[in-house]
């Protein structure tokens, strides 16, 4: 019997006391890193974006690894790459914990329509994507 899984999580996890070290110059290079990370652990990312002070992921996990596991790795993994690259030389660590929240996968195919069609330039209305 194989394994079947459709589980998309939404994690967020900030910056040491919510420092405002991630500067948006160096930013797509860490969420290209965390995708790495992401990847090696057989998951699969459908969007990955921050501010200063806090990153948004959202994926699907293989189905043996454990989210916990997943975001150990990403967080020290990324904090080791910021550091020994100089990536943000104000950052410090993570902060200790994370969110993770399911996220429908209606939800998700409805922020990639959306953005397809931002992209592509057309207007629509919002009552008309649910």
């Amino acid at each position: 019997m194989s394994t079947y899984t459709q589980i998309c999580y939404h994690i967020v996890f900030s910056t040491k006391n919510r420092q405002p070290v991630l500067t948006p110059a160096r930013r797509e290079d860490l969420f290209r890193y965390i995708w790495g990370i992401i990847n090696n652990h057989e998951g699969h990312l459908y969007r990955i974006n921050g501010v200063e002070d806090h990153v948004h992921i959202l994926c699907d996990l293989h189905p043996t690894v454990c989210l916990a596991d997943l975001v150990k790795a990403i967080k020290t993994g990324s904090s080791k790459w910021i550091k020994e690259n100089g990536v943000f030389p104000e950052f410090g660590h993570w902060q200790d914990g994370y969110g993770a929240f399911t996220q429908s996968p209606a939800d998700k195919f409805v922020d990639e329509y959306r953005e397809l069609l931002k992209r592509a330039g057309i207007e629509y209305d919002e009552r008309y994507l649910l």
